[in-house]
């Protein structure tokens, strides 16, 4: 938070500007996928993560069915990272860089379930 010029604290948020949306990538995976307990250095990286903000130029395309709170597959590789309040997996990412969304099955009713 901020401080204004009347003392008061202001609220900052970040937002995407242009083609590009902001994501909190998913934690790293320290236990495989059969149960197997990895060493503290070693993680399997994970290219997940939460839409947390989209720009508004991606918001008005119709070619970008991305829509807040989405789960997302994402190529980190054109990414910047973003510090902000001390949490350290958020990223703006290119929409270009989404290359899948997870939907739940069609009249299910639920998201797909976190990895």
């Amino acid at each position: 938070m901020r401080e204004t010029a009347s003392g008061k604290h202001r609220l900052e948020t970040v937002e995407p500007i242009g083609k590009r949306v902001l994501i909190r990538k998913d934690e790293d995976r320290k236990v495989t996928k059969v149960g197997i307990h990895l060493p503290d250095k070693i993680e399997i990286p994970t290219l997940t993560g939460r839409v947390v903000a989209i720009s508004a130029q991606v918001a008005r395309d119709e070619d970008y069915p991305i829509r807040q709170y989405d789960r997302v597959l994402f190529n980190p590789k054109h990414g910047i990272p973003v510090d902000f309040e001390g949490d350290n997996r958020l990223f703006v990412i290119p929409i270009e860089d989404v290359v899948a969304v997870f939907r739940g099955a069609a009249g299910s009713g639920e998201q797909a379930p976190d990895a």
